[in-house]
């Protein structure tokens, strides 16, 4: 028998679904289940492995949600069967190392993409470097963003940046309404690359970092690379597979 922790958003649907599945399962502890089960949507369900992947436990995402990338479809007949049956995913996000204006060091991680985005009516003034290259002496526009493959279809794809293969290796530096230059659409890096992005005008153009769904303010640099120490392991129905849902939507885009 598979021990699942099921955590619900607040949602209507995710309520309605834990009404649902607590009539036939039980509801074992972090510590003692197999796996989680999350109800929600993608939002939540990087919400919920953030605050739960030290246990190193596989999730199994339900979707409540809208659109539910990292979700499977909504479902409670047979869930044991199907985590059995499930295809094991791994991902690993990135480590964000920021300093404020104030010289305070903020330490976070991200799933899908770190960004980096004016916080007023001031343009961004930023460098790029990626592994004490210069990538760009100066770019000046809302903002730039740092996508893994998991999340290169969600913020990066809707920013025009490069969807990339799960298993790619690769990390999207991709800007966000570029003013100067002009024609630079970004770059596709290693995620073995340490990537520093520096604010030029800290005081009079102040940055907001945000690392999927938190925010910090007045970011003066940061560092971010691949975090190969933590190993997130999704699980996925066949018909829900992350790595169809990519193929899906690179096919989309190239028409």
């Amino acid at each position: 028998m598979t021990k699942i922790n099921f955590i619900f958003d607040k949602t209507k649907s995710s309520l309605i679904y834990k009404k649902k599945v607590l009539k036939s399962h039980i509801n074992y502890s972090a510590k003692k289940s197999d796996c989680f089960v999350v109800a929600g949507g993608d939002g939540f369900m990087l919400q919920t492995i953030k605050k739960n992947y030290k246990f190193n436990k596989p999730f199994y995402g339900v979707n409540c949600g809208t659109y539910g990338f990292l979700m499977n479809k909504y479902q409670f007949k047979n869930l044991e069967s199907k985590i059995k049956k499930s295809k094991q995913i791994i991902i690993n996000p990135i480590k964000i190392l920021a300093t404020n204006y104030k010289n305070k060091k903020i330490k976070l991680i991200a799933i899908n993409e770190a960004s980096l985005f004016r916080q007023s009516r001031q343009t961004a003034s930023i460098q790029i470097i990626e592994n004490k290259k210069m990538i760009l002496k100066k770019l000046i526009g809302d903002g730039i963003l740092i996508a893994t493959p998991a999340g290169s279809t969600a913020y990066n794809y809707s920013a025009n940046g490069p969807i990339l293969i799960l298993r790619s290796g690769k990390l999207a530096v991709t800007p966000i309404s570029t003013f100067r230059p002009r024609k630079w659409k970004g770059k596709v890096v290693s995620n073995k690359s340490v990537i520093k992005i520096k604010n030029l005008q800290p005081k009079k153009r102040p940055l907001a970092l945000v690392a999927d769904n938190i925010e910090k303010r007045n970011i003066k640099s940061l560092e971010i690379k691949n975090y190969k120490k933590i190993n997130i392991t999704l699980l996925y129905d066949k018909s829900t597979n992350l790595i169809n849902k990519i193929q899906s939507e690179q096919k989309r885009k190239k028409n």
